[in-house]
């Protein structure tokens, strides 16, 4: 494809740019090496991690579109660029916890490590300047951060991320400890999964020594965060095209029965159907 002008700069965050193109449901997203931690309260840079988030991003989100998972992402432009579709995005971040990690271990008082059974699906309110602030699905439809019928998209498309991305890091020898995702409306009104899958985005440990190979190791001082970036990128890309051991399922109701069966409705009551 011809690549598009980058226009004006519509907006910059902690770790991308977003510029305007000619055609207004098409921007340009710009990955930097800017690294924050604790709502930006610490700051760095990584070298090389703007090329490695882009990369993965790239690799990954194809992907999921083949899993059935509606992305933003169109193409990759450059070293550092991609274009997708203009979104605007939901202020309503979803955190996919597999073990118990980070605040969620602290927050509880267990294990970190610890595996979660059921999958635990968080929502959190989009903004730094509150602390990115946990809430419940009542909470953000009181608020009106989102709609009911919104987050039960944004907890099955969580799910159906989940699925595919459990199995898609361990064929690269890679325990999907927890992530963030982050969704967005497109000009049709589709719900889309927008932002980056990254280890920016992911904890995740080395399978058989535990060793962190993400954003961890910048928030705790931990030393090798260039190479535990590219180690990612590089077990991702030798495992292209590996069998991957999926959920199977009858058909796409029973795949929506199971994911149900995990949620807490509005009231806080388990499902009716579970």
């Amino acid at each position: 494809m011809e690549r598009p002008d980058a226009r004006e700069m519509l907006y910059e965050g902690k770790a991308k740019q977003v510029f305007a193109t000619d055609d207004p449901e098409r921007v340009i997203v710009r990955y930097k090496d800017d690294a924050t931690a604790f709502n930006a309260q610490k700051r760095g840079t990584v070298a090389g991690k703007g090329e490695v988030n882009n990369a993965i991003t790239a690799l990954l989100y194809p992907e999921l579109e083949g899993y059935g998972v509606p992305t933003h992402f169109l193409a990759r432009l450059s070293e550092r660029e991609q274009l997708v579709r203009r979104v605007r995005i939901v202020p309503v971040e979803v955190i996919v916890r597999n073990r118990a990690a980070g605040t969620f271990a602290s927050r509880y008082g267990v294990e970190e490590g610890r595996p979660l059974d059921p999958t635990v699906i968080e929502f959190c309110l989009k903004s730094d300047a509150l602390g990115d602030p946990p809430m419940n699905a009542a909470t953000a439809v009181a608020l009106g951060h989102a709609s009911e019928e919104e987050l039960e998209a944004l907890f099955d498309l969580a799910a159906e991320v989940n699925d595919y991305l459990l199995a898609r890091f361990a064929v690269a020898g890679l325990d999907l400890v927890d992530f963030k995702l982050e969704f967005g409306v497109t000009g049709d009104g589709d719900l889309v999964l927008a932002d980056e899958i990254s280890p920016d985005t992911c904890r995740l440990w080395d399978a058989e020594t535990g060793d962190k190979l993400d954003k961890d190791r910048f928030r705790r001082d931990l030393g090798g965060v260039e190479e535990a970036y590219h180690e990612v990128r590089r077990r991702l890309e030798a495992t292209v095209g590996r069998p991957l051991d999926l959920p199977e399922f009858d058909d796409d109701h029973q795949h929506e029965h199971d994911h149900a069966a995990l949620r807490l409705d509005l009231t806080g009551e388990e499902p009716h159907d579970a």
